[in-house]
C-alpha cells in the first residue's frame, strides 16, 4: 500500500488510500469502518446507486472501475463471484498494483485468479470472510477473515486489512482462504442440519423450541471435544485409542434415531446420509473398525 503523504510502501493502518470495488451489503460494510477510521476510500459498484451511501460518508466515487483501479495502489475486490472480478478488471492496467479479493469462490478459482493476477504484475492476496456484514466493524462479534496468497502483501496491508474485522493468514497457497472458509461453513452447515432435524421432533409434542434451545446448546457445547479428537486421529491414523463409544455401537444406536424419526413424522433425510457412512465403515471390516470411534467415515468421503 502506499502512504498517502510520503508515497512510500508501509505497514501502518495510518494515511492509508485503497479502492474497493463492489458495494453489496458486506462491501457497504467494509467501506464504512474503513472510512470511519479515517482511511481514504475510492469506490465503484456497476450500480452507481449504491456508491451513494459510502459518498455520503467521505468516499470519493470512482466513474469506472478502471478509473477505481488508477487511484490507488490497494484494491480490494467484494463482488459477486469469480467471473464478477474477470469482467471488472478485463482489460485494466494492474501492473505495481495490490489486490486483495474477499469475493467469495472456490479453491480452484482463487489459485487460477492468482496466476492471472500475477501474469499482469499485481500481487494477488484471496480472502474469505468469517463474519456477516453486521459483524464487520464491531470486533467483539469476533469476525474475521482468512487470507492465503502473497505473505508480503499480507504484511504490508494487514494493519489496513484488521480495521473491518480480524485478519488470519493460512498459507501462501491462494486457494487455502476459501478451503478454509468452505470447511467451516460445511461443519457449521452440518450442524444447522443437525438442528433442524431435532427441532423437527418435537414439533408435534408438548415440547416448546424455547424449551430444547438451551438443552441442544449445553450438549452440543459438550461434544465440542470431537473436533480435536478427530484431528488427531486423522493424524495419527489410530482411530480405536481411548474410543468410549465405539462403531458398532453407533450403528445400533443409529437405528433407534430413525425409527424415532418414523414415529414422530420426520423424514430422515438430513441424518440418514451420515448414518449410512457409518454403516458402510462397520460392514466393510465389522472386525477391524467395530472398534474405532466414528472419524473413519472421513476416509470414505474421499472420491
Amino acid at each position: 500500500m502506499t502512504d498517502t503523504t510520503t508515497g512510500t510502501h508501509t505497514g501502518t493502518a495510518a494515511q492509508t488510500s485503497l479502492t474497493l470495488l463492489g458495494l453489496g451489503d458486506m462491501g457497504t460494510a467494509l467501506a464504512r469502518t474503513w472510512l470511519a477510521a479515517g482511511h481514504s476510500l475510492t469506490v465503484w459498484n456497476r450500480t452507481p446507486a449504491k456508491a451513494a451511501a459510502p459518498a455520503s460518508e467521505g468516499a470519493s466515487v470512482a466513474p469506472s472501475a478502471a478509473a477505481a483501479v488508477a487511484a490507488n495502489d490497494l484494491v480490494v475486490l467484494c463482488l459477486l463471484d469469480d467471473a464478477s472480478v474477470g469482467s471488472a478488471l478485463d482489460g485494466i492496467d494492474l501492473a505495481g498494483k495490490d489486490l486483495v479479493n474477499l469475493t467469495t469462490g472456490t479453491p480452484a478459482e482463487a489459485r487460477a485468479r492468482a496466476a492471472w493476477a500475477e501474469e499482469r504484475g499485481a500481487r494477488y492476496l484471496d480472502g474469505g470472510i468469517m463474519a456477516t456484514p453486521t459483524m464487520i466493524g464491531v470486533p467483539e462479534a469476533g469476525g474475521y477473515v482468512f487470507y492465503s496468497g502473497s505473505h508480503a502483501l499480507f504484511e504490508t496491508c494487514r494493519a489496513v486489512l484488521e480495521v473491518p474485522a480480524g485478519a488470519r493468514f493460512v498459507g501462501g497457497n491462494p486457494g487455502h482462504a476459501a478451503l478454509h472458509d468452505v470447511a467451516l461453513l460445511s461443519a457449521m452447515w452440518g450442524m444447522f442440519a443437525g438442528i433442524s432435524h431435532a427441532y423437527a421432533l418435537i414439533a408435534d409434542e408438548d415440547i416448546a423450541p424455547k424449551d430444547l434451545a438451551p438443552l441442544l446448546s449445553e450438549w452440543l457445547g459438550a461434544m465440542n471435544f470431537f473436533v480435536g479428537n478427530a484431528a488427531e486421529r486423522l493424524t495419527s491414523g489410530d482411530f480405536t485409542s481411548g474410543v468410549v463409544s465405539n462403531l458398532a455401537m453407533q450403528v445400533v444406536g443409529s437405528g433407534t434415531m430413525l425409527r424415532t424419526a418414523d414415529e414422530q413424522g420426520v423424514s430422515t433425510e438430513l441424518v440418514a446420509p451420515y448414518v449410512d457412512l457409518l454403516r458402510r465403515r462397520l460392514a466393510a471390516d465389522p472386525a477391524a473398525h467395530g472398534g474405532e470411534d466414528t472419524t473413519g467415515a472421513v476416509l470414505l468421503l474421499k472420491r
